[in-house]
């Protein structure tokens, strides 16, 4: 992980330049309500958005700009590129008039290298962001790699800018990024499949099924929780409930066996791994 910037960071309600949100969708949205919360004004965000949401269109009465042509924008400090990574050999290119020498461009579009964005945009500043779910409750986590072209008070912008829907990580390798997107990018899905393993299991051990999704779904929940909340590490935290000779050492006997868990789970991070570099070409 590279070092924590030294740069003061300025307030988002402090920013005189526009943040250019293209697409937002879910995590776009998340964003924008993000920045908002921390008090950046309406009038300091530009939206491309073709299929604009009801709540953008009355953030448009308070002054957000809402597909503005270029010339009514202004400065812009950053554009935050939220579109699916489908459409972004179309996107990234009619995004160029929008980079000026002093924007920091921010793609959280999965498998889109800084080569790709770069293609179109050569003489950036640029960062690549992996982000996830959680995001949509402030309790995400976003991993992040810049360009040679971030400056030091670009790179805490868009810390800020992250860190407006959860936790925030650097690193310097972009290849580690494949990896990041398999763990925490696809980790959600793995927890929820978790709770739905837990609830049908307890329906099969003779639970209505309705209570089993209820208990699976809460302890869930609040495991994660205590997991958030406690400074101890999650294995002391697994022994600590554990009693030997109990019923979650027995449960834990089948899930810690070397064909168990942590071996389907090496196994499935590493597939979707390999799926994020093969979908970056």
């Amino acid at each position: 992980m590279s070092t924590p910037s030294t740069v003061e960071v300025r307030p988002l309600a402090d920013l005189s330049h526009t943040i250019l949100l293209a697409g937002a969708g879910k995590m776009g949205g998340a964003l924008l309500q993000g920045w908002l919360a921390l008090g950046l004004s309406p009038d300091k965000v530009a939206v491309i958005e073709p299929q604009p949401s009801p709540e953008l269109a009355e953030l448009s009465k308070h002054g957000l700009r809402l597909n503005p042509a270029r010339d009514v924008v202004g400065p812009i400090a950053a554009v935050v590129l939220a579109v699916k990574p489908q459409i972004a050999p179309e996107v990234v290119p009619a995004l160029a008039p929008f980079v000026g020498t002093g924007t920091v461009v921010v793609s959280i579009m999965a498998g889109r290298t800084l080569a790709f964005l770069a293609d179109s945009l050569p003489r950036a500043a640029l960062v690549r962001a992996m982000p996830n779910t959680p995001a949509a409750i402030g309790r995400g986590i976003t991993v992040a790699v810049a360009n040679a072209r971030v400056a030091p008070e670009q790179r805490a912008l868009v810390d800020v800018l992250l860190s407006a829907v959860g936790a925030v990580e650097w690193i310097t390798d972009e290849a580690l990024m494949d990896a990041v997107t398999a763990l925490s990018g696809s980790g959600p899905a793995y927890v929820f499949l978790l709770a739905e393993s837990m609830a049908r299991g307890g329906a099969a051990a003779g639970l209505p099924p309705a209570l089993a999704d209820r208990l699976a779904r809460v302890t869930v929940a609040g495991a994660g929780e205590l997991l958030h909340r406690s400074p101890l590490d999650p294995a002391t935290l697994r022994e600590n409930v554990t009693s030997p000779g109990g019923t979650t050492a027995a449960a834990l006997e089948v899930l810690m066996a070397e064909s168990g868990l942590e071996r389907l789970m090496t196994a499935a991070i590493t597939a979707a791994t390999k799926r994020s570099r093969d979908l970056a070409g």
